[in-house]
């Protein structure tokens, strides 16, 4: 017997398929028990060729299969280079650690690094099918379902890396690879996967999303690689440490978050500077002179700013008059960086525009959350945030409201930008899509007259001063004079009162 890596096993709120606990070559021991101790040899025997959970921190020790079950002696199992077995190590650093020593092993198949031994690991096969999907990652039909599964719940750091790699940003920008690693995986961490919406999947779901736009031919002419890289890591960290629940939520329960950030683009300013956190804390662009490096964080915080659906309709009008105007013209810094926002803006809220079996998975994720805020409102007895009373809303109404209101007129002006395949395919998509949710609430008997008619946003009046294009919203930002638009990419939380983690 060999340690071959470690790595987190599957999340405990998603089953295990059959076919990946009857596969052969693997055992597991959890670390509260095994990994710090020589585990009993009978359990080798017992659990050969099986995954076993670790309900305390959902961590594992795999171990590959060298020869017969009789080699089992405690003394096999040898921890992996960089384990670190002094001295007490909390979940949290636990975790990271696991995950981080499985990716430095696995990137090896997916990246294409060969090997003198190549090691026969449990999922080598799947890493094989997620780099085949890999190989069509610009494919506006790709399952991040689908890949996530593949990936071992691993999507955002797999699919992130990818597409640096593939741009050769890591030897552009001279990355360090161990540190992109530690980045990107504590990145995943810190999205919360109870969230039903708001996860690491939405955020590799975007991050694909971003690549098929930057790929579009007005864009792939015109971006340099500081635009790509930008574009890439604030797709992936645009909801970073997302809560759960919306803006108004977090107002109404006079959270730190609100009172940090004035009531003023509450959720993503703290995206922007739990991203920036995790670039300090890993040392990311610590070998770039100090104002370059932060300027790449400044333009990073008003890209994932430009999300604030609130602000819709000011970046929409914006983007209208340009195109009015025709005066558009990418050779311009500002101008490059505006239409990453928008490009942001239109992988953020794309789901819609996804074909049916993946967008219907979606809107079901996201009025899941929505639901639950409602009934944590409910339960403290607080004013119920529109769309998320399941009592007056349903899904359908939710969806029909949100693509009328909100996506259709900005796709529709992202197609008057880019009038290509992919755009036209979009909005083919969504014209669908509306009306396959219009044939089910048809079918739906309303429980009353609310339900009649689409739901629409609550749209609420947001103060509208110019949009800085490189310069993210401060802390200090004037307080606004009315809570703002709840859409279906708001959302709420499996946590009763959310706690983000605290900024200093």
């Amino acid at each position: 017997m060999e340690v071959c890596y470690q790595l987190p096993v599957l999340p405990l709120d998603r089953p295990v398929p059959k076919h990946v606990l009857s596969r052969r070559g693997a055992i597991s021991f959890s670390s509260s028990s095994s990994l710090f101790g020589a585990p009993d040899p009978r359990q080798l025997s017992q659990r050969r060729g099986a995954i076993s959970y670790d309900s305390s921190d959902q961590t594992a020790l795999y171990i590959r299969m060298l020869a017969c079950s009789e080699s089992t002696s405690a003394s096999s199992l040898i921890p992996g280079p960089g384990f670190i077995s002094a001295g007490p190590v909390s979940g949290r650093r636990l975790r990271r650690l696991l995950s981080f020593q499985r990716y430095l092993h696995s990137s090896r198949l997916l990246w294409g690094t060969t090997h003198l031994n190549p090691l026969h690991i449990l999922d080598e096969d799947y890493i094989g099918q997620a780099k085949c999907m890999l190989e069509r990652v610009g494919s506006w039909n790709f399952d991040i379902f689908l890949f996530d599964r593949l990936t071992n719940g691993n999507s955002l750091v797999t699919m992130t890396f990818h597409l640096l790699n593939q741009y050769g940003l890591l030897e552009l920008f001279q990355l360090d690879m161990v540190k992109l690693w530690r980045f990107l995986v504590m990145v995943q961490e810190d999205y919360h996967s109870l969230n039903p919406y708001h996860n690491a999947v939405h955020a590799a779901d975007v991050t694909q999303a971003m690549y098929c736009y930057l790929r579009e031919p007005k864009l792939a002419k015109s971006l340099t690689s500081c635009d790509i890289l930008l574009g890439l890591l604030a797709a992936a960290t645009h909801d970073l440490d997302h809560p759960g629940v919306n803006q108004p939520f977090l107002i109404k329960t006079n959270h730190y978050l609100a009172k940090l950030y004035r009531n003023s683009s509450v959720l993503e300013n703290h995206h922007w500077r739990s991203a920036v956190g995790l670039l300090r804390e890993t040392g990311l662009f610590s070998h770039l002179p100090a104002e370059e490096g932060l300027k790449m964080e400044h333009q990073l915080g008003s890209l994932i700013l430009a999300t604030d659906i609130s602000r819709q309709n000011e970046y929409l009008g914006k983007f209208r008059t340009h195109l009015n105007q025709d005066d558009l013209c990418l050779s311009n810094a500002s101008h490059r960086h505006f239409i990453l926002q928008m490009a942001l803006k239109c992988a953020d809220i794309c789901n819609p525009c996804r074909p049916w079996e993946l967008s219907k998975q979606w809107s079901e994720k996201v009025t899941q959350e929505f639901f639950h805020q409602g009934d944590i409102e409910k339960k403290h007895k607080l004013e119920v945030s529109p769309l998320c009373d399941s009592q007056r809303n349903s899904m359908g109404n939710i969806q029909i409201g949100f693509m009328t209101y909100v996506v259709e007129p900005l796709f529709a002006e992202w197609g008057r930008f880019s009038d290509t395949r992919l755009s036209q395919t979009m909005l083919g998509h969504l014209g669908l899509n509306k009306a396959s949710w219009g044939g089910l609430v048809q079918q739906e008997r309303p429980s009353s007259p609310d339900e009649l008619e689409p739901s629409r946003p609550a749209s609420v009046t947001m103060p509208t001063p110019a949009i800085t294009e490189s310069e993210p919203e401060s802390a200090s930002a004037v307080e606004p004079t009315a809570v703002t638009t709840a859409t279906a990419t708001g959302a709420t939380n499996s946590k009763e009162i959310p706690q983000g983690r605290k900024e200093s």
